[in-house]
């Protein structure tokens, strides 16, 4: 974490023929620094930071002594405040330098401000007597007019201090700065910053972009005020549109890769005790697609056996354990039974993959996989669908447990907690193979023999999580600190509905011991019917809402939220009906634009003169543009 006195927050855009000038100052607008943007080479970008240092009267003679030097061609000009800067952008005539003008606060972490972008501005980098012919033609505000409809006001938020694109429990034991911050595969304008960053060797100047979902808000438990946030990370690799991004690419990475982190602390005076616990959700990480169909509502589902030793599946595994150590434990939740196999294709196919790996693999490295039809089980009478997904919840949190850490009022005021922990290995797995061989297996081919009876509500604790043990050092108790090992991968096919359910599922369970090793409640349980439950829920349904907007065009489906809430059968079944038309409707119309548009903002095309654009056949991209489609999507934006 970064001192907040030493980040530039604020910034001032002005202008002269020759140059842009941006002065950029603290939250205190104690110190200011210059940043010089040159105007005279449009189709490079030039930038200089001062490296003085000024303090509030430098910074007002420093304007006026630019005023001064460029008085023979019209002085200094502002422009606009602004709050950072979001990147550069050539197309095929000048570079565009993209600033957000707007922000509005959403919440904050620990003191740090959390900002969602309310409103940017594209400013070209040319000046009147600089500025090329192309700059006007029609593939240049054509490409201008695709990237702006990436809408950054909705779900991209940053913060000036935080690294929010990494969890808590990285950034207390793993601090990093500048350059590594922007590779991570959750910094959305990674790209468009490579330029700047490059030539000036630090990102005071730039925001970091996480494209997904935030929510914060206060909870009144047993007279504590308890801060519960819910933050959702969307990966750059390999993102894109529902029908557009399936499965897993040659690197490894898949579609619909989104890390979700819940953090949990109670806001107080003196030390502070904080939680937070991740998962992740991401496509099958298989080669596999589903045409796009204006005919069909469920394409079929073709897998591609173009990767006959998994190798792609192999790398994905291989880069979650290196994100988040061992156990990997995967949720499988897509059905077993179909009159037209679809997906029991992609199961079966799955299934055979992590016996594969597993089988190259020494044991403490073995995946855990688990599958469970939850569709089949939802409509099933006699399950408890979202009890039996909470069982599963706690066995996996009993397999990689949470971050949970005090930390002091002379820690906090470090702002960067320097620990060295030890993780703790020898979890030995607890599943069965699909021959229901229990033992020293790693796979479970159903769930259904998981008890109804043994869920949150008589769950002992004592056989699970270990309990704190607390230190006394005076009059203070210390506990000592807990943390992550290993994370739950659930997927279904889309990774958006059941996905959702589950993650909501996961997410109570640690709630529960969240709260238990802040001492904020006596018992780790939390019962499904609780107020604190339904409000969590809510936190779960909003997210997976926007997510499902993100990638699939629509809200979820929460039928299994709809029914715990005890609405009408006609009134769930008409919503579910109008978000399948929705869903269709953007993913037939608006995906290849939607699409088009991803892959300009992050860089996976690049338009050059004399190439083909990326709405001619000719130019590689993998989802050309019709005609049809460009008419379709002025509906849309």
């Amino acid at each position: 974490m970064a001192e907040a006195d030493s980040c530039l927050e604020s910034f001032e855009l002005y202008e002269s023929e020759s140059k842009f000038y941006i002065l950029g100052t603290n939250c205190n607008k104690t110190i200011w620094r210059l940043l010089k943007i040159d105007r005279m080479e449009p189709s490079e970008v030039n930038v200089h930071e001062d490296s003085t240092v000024l303090s509030q009267s430098d910074y007002l003679d420093m304007l006026k002594n630019l005023d001064e030097q460029h008085r023979s061609t019209g002085g200094v000009k502002f422009v606009t405040n602004c709050f950072g800067i979001i990147g550069f952008i050539k197309f095929l005539g000048p570079y565009y330098m993209l600033i957000i003008t707007e922000q509005r606060k959403i919440g904050d972490i620990f003191g740090h401000m959390v900002y969602q972008v309310s409103k940017t501005a594209m400013i070209e980098l040319s000046n009147s007597t600089t500025r090329p012919k192309l700059i006007n033609s029609k593939d240049e505000n054509r490409y201008k007019k695709l990237l702006q409809t990436i809408d950054l006001r909705k779900d991209f938020f940053f913060s000036h201090s935080y690294h929010i694109m990494r969890s808590l429990q990285k950034n207390f034991n793993d601090p990093q700065e500048g350059w590594e911050l922007y590779d991570t595969m959750f910094v959305w304008n990674e790209f468009l910053t490579r330029g700047i960053r490059d030539i000036l060797k630090t990102t005071l100047w730039t925001v970091a972009l996480v494209y997904g979902f935030f929510k914060q808000d206060k909870l009144a438990i047993c007279g504590k005020d308890i801060m519960l946030t819910l933050i959702a990370r969307r990966s750059r690799h390999y993102a894109g549109t529902r029908y557009l991004k399936r499965g897993v690419n040659e690197e490894g990475r898949v579609a619909n890769d989104v890390e979700t982190e819940q953090i949990v602390y109670e806001d107080m005076l003196g030390p502070w005790q904080i939680s937070s616990v991740v998962q992740n959700r991401g496509s099958i990480p298989l080669f596999w697609s589903q045409e796009t169909s204006k005919l069909n509502l469920k394409p079929d589902i073709i897998l591609h056996g173009k990767d006959k030793n998994y190798e792609a599946t192999r790398l994905h595994f291989e880069n979650l354990r290196k994100r988040y150590g061992n156990p990997i434990i995967i949720l499988n939740l897509i059905k077993t039974r179909e009159k037209r196999p679809r997906e029991i294709i992609l199961r079966r196919e799955f299934d055979r993959a992590i016996k594969i790996i597993n089988s190259g693999l020494p044991g403490e490295d073995h995946l855990r996989y688990l599958h469970w039809d939850l569709h089949k089980n939802s409509q099933s009478k006699s399950t408890n669908a979202l009890q039996v997904l909470l069982k599963v919840a706690f066995e996996a949190l009993n397999l990689t447990e949470f971050f949970y850490r005090q930390v002091s009022p002379a820690q906090r005021a470090e702002n960067s907690p320097n620990l060295s922990p030890t993780l703790k290995n020898g979890f030995g797995p607890h599943v069965c193979d699909d021959d229901n061989n229990c033992g020293n297996a790693d796979y479970v081919d159903d769930l259904d023999d998981i008890s109804q009876e043994d869920t949150c509500g008589n769950y002992d604790p004592g056989n699970g999580i270990a309990e704190d043990r607390s230190e006394v050092n005076g009059s203070t108790q210390i506990k000592p600190p807990k943390f992550q090992k290993g994370v739950l991968r659930t997927n279904c096919i889309d990774c958006l509905d059941r996905t959702n359910v589950a993650q909501y599922a996961y997410g109570l369970a640690a709630l529960g011991y969240q709260l238990h090793a802040l001492g904020s409640v006596e018992s780790p349980e939390v019962h499904l019917d609780s107020p604190l439950s339904r409000h969590l829920m809510h936190f779960y349904e909003r997210m997976g809402d926007t997510l499902a907007l993100q990638y699939g065009g629509s809200a979820a489906h929460n039928k299994i939220f709809s029914a715990k809430r005890g609405h009408l059968k006609f009134a769930i079944q008409s919503q579910e009906f109008f978000r399948t038309l929705q869903r269709y409707y953007s993913n037939a119309y608006m995906d290849a634009y939607k699409q088009a548009a991803i892959n300009l903002f992050l860089g996976y095309f690049q338009p050059q003169v004399g190439k083909p654009a990326l709405w001619e056949p000719e130019s590689g991209d993998e989802h050309v543009l019709d005609d049809e489609t460009r008419a379709t999507s002025k509906l849309e934006f």
